[in-house]
């Protein structure tokens, strides 16, 4: 763990915060600069007793999914803790309910990655639906020895009909990208947006069930809450068709991995693609991972130097501001600035 350094030499005290991974210099910089900066330097997270002996006294911490901000937390953070900054769209690993009792600021980096991860939910239906990882396996291994008519069908992506669990900013990017395939497109989420919205992408609610049983690619885009966990269970994997195709960029827990598991080994649907695992990482004895029609990936949806960068920049301007007691730039929790 590195102490950073750097500051203007005025001499006045810099505030003291905890960064609990490397993150690209776009943010860590203006970091070292405002601040008294400690940064785990190790590619794995912080062990949870490593975590709560750097945060103590701390007025401000970066923190990732990886870092679980709870009341054992903010204990040991002690009362001068001002801002959690998440960097992280999504921020299930906060408590954010107990950091606004006690006035802390929550942080996280909403729309940098919209985009991105919708270039990823593509390029895993692609390469699910296509079979591209087997293939590759397939010549690396060897076993290339002719073209052959029915070697490694899959489904055709073009005009086929996909179905996205969850129609906000992500969703939405999904959907413009299957317009371009000419894909009629059906969507399912808590409440049904308006016809305007619909219109734009030519897009039609349905039920869950009805949504399931119609489409021929599944792609996730829920948050992780107690209604989403599991929200793709063995009844649900049941409704898709035989030959659909399931993609999961949203979080891990939203698919029951064992009826995931049984789905693909059973051929109740045709093949998974997921950027996010339950647990994760995924152990690699995971039956999940002895499956040719299961393409797991490492939670890298929004690995682009440019969407990692602003995230970085988004969740170090987050931290600089609540550690100088202004407010966040993208609050999750705007209502502490509301406390008396």
């Amino acid at each position: 763990m590195a102490d950073g350094a750097g500051g203007s030499g005025s001499g006045a005290a810099r505030p003291r915060v905890f960064v609990a991974r490397v993150i690209p210099e776009d943010g860590l910089r203006p970091v070292l600069e405002a601040c008294e900066a400690r940064v785990w330097e190790d590619e794995l997270p912080p062990p949870r007793e490593e975590l709560l002996r750097a945060i103590e006294g701390c007025a401000g911490v970066l923190t990732l999914l990886t870092d679980k901000v709870d009341d054992e937390f903010l204990d040991r953070a002690g009362p001068g803790l001002r801002v959690v900054s998440n960097y992280a769209v999504g921020f299930d690993n906060v408590d954010v309910a107990a950091c606004t009792r006690r006035g802390v600021a929550v942080g996280n980096t909403p729309g940098v990655l919209t985009d991105t991860t919708a270039d990823l939910a593509w390029a895993l239906l692609m390469a699910a639906a296509r079979r591209i990882p087997e293939g590759d396996r397939y010549v690396r291994g060897g076993r290339w020895k002719t073209w052959g008519p029915m070697l490694l069908l899959g489904p055709d992506v073009h005009g086929a009909t996909i179905g996205i669990v969850g129609f906000g900013r992500i969703g939405q990017a999904v959907a413009r990208r299957a317009a371009g395939f000419g894909m009629r497109i059906l969507y399912h989420d808590l409440h049904r947006h308006d016809a305007a919205v619909e219109a734009e992408f030519a897009a039609t609610f349905l039920p869950l069930e009805e949504l399931l049983a119609q489409a021929d690619f599944v792609s996730l885009h829920v948050n992780l809450t107690p209604e989403t966990r599991h929200l793709m269970n063995a009844e649900r994997l049941g409704w898709m068709k035989r030959d659909a195709v399931l993609v999961n960029t949203s979080r891990g827990p939203v698919v029951d991995p064992k009826a995931l598991y049984e789905a693909l080994r059973d051929g109740t649907i045709f093949a998974a693609a997921l950027d996010v695992t339950d647990p994760e990482p995924i152990p690699a004895d995971d039956p999940l991972l002895g499956l040719d029609n299961c393409l797991v990936v490492p939670h890298i949806a929004s690995a682009s130097r440019a969407t990692r960068g602003r995230m970085a920049s988004m969740a170090a301007a987050n931290l600089i501001a609540g550690v100088r007691g202004e407010r966040l730039p993208t609050p999750v929790n705007p209502e502490v600035y509301g406390r008396g």
